[in-house]
């Protein structure tokens, strides 16, 4: 397997994980029966942490898009060097720090994070565009 599929892989998986925490504070909040039901205005609402959880789960789902798309790119171009393993490396390790520190609620980090996980995402798209 290429480097770059085991770090889109991974971090697909991490993605598709990333509601646990918030869905435990669900239940937690709401009880099991509550956690099932449809969502209603009059819901409890979550903590504070969990609220912040599920908007970092959506930006992770969001970005998870592009990222995939790049490595897809590049495996199809057959572009596989440094450049697109560290960008792997660099996406998949920013986006986790990125979910921890959104979750926690630490804003200048939150944003670092994010941009690291950019970079990652860019250092793909320049093997690709060298590789043309």
């Amino acid at each position: 397997m290429k480097p770059e599929i085991f770090w889109l892989a991974i971090t697909a998986m991490m993605t598709g994980l990333l509601f646990l925490p918030y869905i435990l504070d669900r239940v937690r909040v709401r009880g099991l029966v509550g956690s099932m039901q449809n969502p209603s205005p009059d819901d409890t609402p979550q903590s504070a942490w969990a609220q912040r959880a599920m908007r970092a789960h959506t930006n992770a789902v969001e970005n998870l898009v592009v990222f995939a798309a790049l490595v897809t790119a590049a495996q199809f171009a057959r572009v596989s060097d440094h450049l697109t393993i560290l960008g792997c490396q660099l996406y998949f390790w920013a986006r986790l720090a990125h979910y921890i520190i959104y979750t926690a609620g630490i804003p200048v980090l939150r944003t670092l994070s994010f941009v690291v996980g950019v970079v990652g995402e860019l250092l793909i798209a320049i093997a690709l565009f060298q590789a043309m």
